[in-house]
């Protein structure tokens, strides 16, 4: 009983040293979702040369883009015309940051960390975008170079939604984003908490060191790992906790976020084998380059590491603001999870059917099951490629249920399947289309 109080302890004492950082990122995200859209990304990276890739690259550094959903945004942004190196960039750069886990990163490691993990991923992205540009040519049974699905235009892909855009940025930040990763963010919080009580602080340090091989240990850890960049920082941190070199940490925030299993085989669906290769080889370069230049770099400016908890135990009044923080944050949590029940139950109340819709001849309404969407990012990709389908009025996608509904008419059932497939989702149609 000492130990499951002393766990729980601990994980309340992470949450609240991350909390106000996080809550803060949680509305920059928002703001970037409204001002920086991947819609809005996707339309300027379909041209080919060094252009596009920098701007890949610099674009998903900021945007609050999981490793899950960053696949389907970049499988549209590539069916849309962005070349393999942009979209490679983009695939690189965006899953490792966001606005929401920079403000975790130094809550729970630092400045120096926190400025030094974008920076990495930049660059990353750049490696990766201009490597494939240089070695990765169309053609020769790499990957898809079939004609294009032409861009969107209509009114779902132009300008970043219609509404009050302070609600949207509200919206998103404050229920969307929590939402999306409020349990995977906890499991993290809990795994910290666990490994602080647990295991001795330092005791992993004598078996795998400080040097590349401890580097190179983390980055195999971090590979077949399906983490996302903000949950995957508290975890981080307590490897740090047990000896881990900073280095060593980094290389997990780079590999665990950027490689997974669903992410390596899209690409080398999507993109080609050749171009899979040339994204995992970047990801390696990086993460061992990146980790060996930390490990220098923090002990040159003097800049260590936090404790788990540290900036709890500073001030009595930075303690109870980070009890207040946290307290907010699972308020934030809790309060997203209940307005997506409700939004679920009033859709399932008036049967999915859109405002204006009829039983006009030739009209159709379809209920698709999608399997694998796991955030709302995931669920807009599938609107957007359901939306482009001929005949198509308006879709519905529900990532939870894993369940879309379509209506329009004289819908094309293959082509609404495969539109999604195209994605890396699994499609198909369930007894209740109409």
């Amino acid at each position: 009983m000492n130990t499951v109080v002393g766990i729980a302890l601990q994980s309340w004492l992470v949450l609240g040293q991350m909390a106000p950082y996080l809550l803060f990122g949680f509305l920059m995200a928002g703001l970037l979702s409204v001002c920086i859209s991947p819609q809005w990304v996707e339309r300027h990276l379909g041209s080919e040369g060094a252009g596009p890739v920098l701007k890949a690259a610099l674009f998903g550094v900021p945007l609050p883009l999981c490793s899950c959903s960053v696949i389907p945004v970049s499988a549209s942004m590539y069916r849309h015309g962005a070349s393999r190196a942009a979209t490679s960039a983009f695939l690189l750069s965006t899953p490792q940051t966001g606005a929401d886990s920079i403000a975790i990163t130094y809550a729970l490691l630092g400045p120096v960390f926190a400025v030094f993990r974008p920076v990495v991923a930049l660059l990353t992205g750049l490696l990766g975008g201009y490597v494939v540009q240089l070695f990765d040519t169309p053609g020769g049974g790499n990957g898809s170079d079939g004609p294009r699905t032409p861009a969107c235009t209509e009114a779902c892909c132009q300008g970043n939604g219609s509404g009050n855009p302070l609600t949207r940025i509200l919206r998103y930040g404050l229920i969307t984003l929590p939402r999306d990763i409020g349990v995977a963010l906890l499991i993290g919080v809990l795994i910290a908490g666990t490994i602080a009580v647990l295991v001795p602080q330092g005791r992993l340090e004598a078996y795998v060191g400080v040097g590349i091989g401890s580097i190179l240990l983390m980055m195999a850890a971090g590979v077949p790992v399906y983490v996302c960049a903000s949950a995957s920082v508290p975890i981080a941190a307590g490897f740090i906790h047990l000896g881990v070199s900073p280095g060593a940490a980094l290389a997990f925030l780079v590999a665990g976020p950027a490689t997974n299993a669903a992410t390596c085989t899209t690409i080398w669906r999507l993109l080609g084998r050749r171009t899979a290769v040339l994204y995992l080889l970047s990801v390696a370069v990086s993460a061992i380059a990146g980790g060996m230049l930390l490990n220098w770099l923090i002990p040159t400016m003097r800049a260590p590491i936090p404790e788990l908890g540290s900036h709890v135990h500073e001030t009595h009044g930075i303690g109870w603001l980070a009890h207040a923080g946290a307290i907010t944050l699972l308020g934030v949590m809790g309060f997203s999870y209940l307005v997506t029940a409700w939004d679920r139950k009033s859709r399932t109340e008036n049967g999915d059917q859109p405002e204006g819709t009829g039983t006009l001849l030739g009209r159709e309404r379809l209920e698709m099951s999608v399997r694998g969407m796991s955030c709302s990012h995931c669920a807009d990709a599938v609107r957007h490629a359901l939306a482009e389908c001929a005949g198509v009025s308006s879709a519905e996608v529900d990532a939870a249920g894993g369940r879309a509904v379509v209506t329009g008419e004289y819908l094309n059932r293959e082509q609404l399947v495969a539109a999604v497939a195209q994605l890396g989702y699994t499609a198909g149609f369930s007894e209740k289309g109409d």
